[in-house]
């Protein structure tokens, strides 16, 4: 298993409000865990809520025993909400933040994902799909049957996300398992990188020649040639063979980063 992954703060933000932690080594019970925020709520409240959720779900997990991987990311999603949420109405300055959330962990062979808000997961394999679900005002109008995807009203309102951890008192989380084949790639993003680049360009970089590292730099530098209006943040997953999966086998850290404006890591297992 390889990993790659790194963020940037983009052209016209002055705050990196994107966060990301990867570990391919385990974690509590976890034999991996992957890791995306996207935070918000004025200056400091965004940069705060991203890196405190990732760093409390890390928390909780690595001081859990069992197995039960959906049954762990619930518990550790909904006391981070919690403790996000109390933060928010005790400090002024901290009011309305929250962050959206994809945490990602995989095992036998299979991707386990939980996620919160329009942070995304794709899975690369012969196409693109996206795994996860946004919690969107643009994609529940476009389930309802009553907006069309990409159409001038869908652009102007994408922005508008209804649900993210940390908002209001309790938030649910929407869980997926795939079942992973050998070559697949697994993405993980924030809008940042989705609001600025389209999925067949997305497709047409993850597919092609050069290595993972080489596929995230060029998607975060194809986002800021394209406006690089938001924060961008990206993982890169490849799954070399399903045996890596099982036996769990891990390497050391590589780490990498571009600038001050980057905060990233790679691993190979």
């Amino acid at each position: 298993m390889q990993i790659q992954s790194l963020t940037d703060i983009g052209r016209k933000r002055q705050v990196n409000q994107d966060y990301i932690y990867v570990s391919a080594e385990p974690v509590g019970a976890f034999p991996n865990l992957c890791i995306l925020a996207d935070g918000m709520g004025g200056h400091k409240g965004g940069d705060f809520a991203s890196r405190y959720l990732t760093e409390t779900i890390v928390g909780f997990i690595s001081r859990t025993r069992t197995n039960d991987l959906v049954k762990v990311l619930r518990n550790a999603i909904k006391m981070s909400n919690r403790l996000i949420y109390e933060k928010s109405h005790s400090e002024p300055e901290l009011q309305g933040m929250g962050s959206t959330l994809v945490a990602a962990v995989i095992e036998d062979g299979i991707l386990t994902v939980a996620n919160v808000g329009d942070s995304r997961l794709y899975l690369i394999r012969d196409g693109i799909t996206q795994v996860t679900r946004d919690h969107s005002f643009v994609e529940e109008q476009v389930r309802l049957g009553k907006m069309e995807r990409d159409s001038e009203e869908y652009l102007k309102n994408k922005k508008f996300i209804t649900r993210a951890v940390g908002i209001d008192e309790n938030v649910e989380a929407d869980y997926f398992e795939v079942e992973l084949e050998q070559n697949d790639q697994i993405l993980i993003c924030s809008d940042g990188l989705t609001n600025m680049v389209d999925d067949d360009t997305i497709l047409e970089i993850v597919s092609g020649h050069g290595s993972l590292l080489y596929k995230v730099r060029t998607l975060i530098d194809t986002a800021n040639e394209n406006g690089g209006y938001d924060n961008i943040a990206v993982i890169l997953i490849k799954a070399d063979s399903k045996e890596d999966f099982k036996t769990g086998r891990t390497a050391g850290l590589k780490s990498d980063s571009r600038e001050d404006s980057v905060k990233g890591g790679s691993y190979d297992a």
